[in-house]
């Protein structure tokens, strides 16, 4: 990798940091994933670090370019978020499936009671 290339990716990994920074600062982004993209920002660094043993283990994987070996491990890494982010997704599927039922069942009682001409008084829970 050239030197303008490695100084482009360490820039491009900074103003990421820097973009991920205020994205929790304005609560935009949950800490949790701004450790993952944090994370990810200086496993690019780290990548221009590490270039020569990237290198070394294409050669001992039988791959042409370090280049090849990084994107194989970036897909590998890539499917492991998109399974982790579906994890997430399915949990809270769930949860928005249990909001909307004890919702359904708080307007019923709501609408029963109106339609009795019942008083419904704040706290008071049946």
């Amino acid at each position: 990798m050239t030197g303008r290339a490695q100084v482009l990716v360490v820039v491009i990994a900074v103003l990421g940091l820097v973009a991920i920074l205020w994205l929790v600062r304005r609560r935009t982004l949950k800490e949790r994933f701004a450790l993952l993209w944090i994370g990810i920002g200086i496993g690019m660094v780290g990548v221009v670090a590490v270039r020569p043993w990237l290198d070394s283990l294409s050669d001992a994987l039988g791959i042409r370019s370090g280049t090849s070996t990084l994107f194989t491990l970036a897909i590998l890494f890539l499917l492991g978020l998109v399974l982790y982010l579906s994890i997430v997704v399915s949990a809270l599927e769930e949860k928005i499936r249990d909001l909307a039922e004890a919702v359904a069942l708080v307007n019923r009682e709501f609408e029963e009671r109106s339609e009795s001409g019942s008083t419904i008084e704040p706290g008071d829970h049946g």
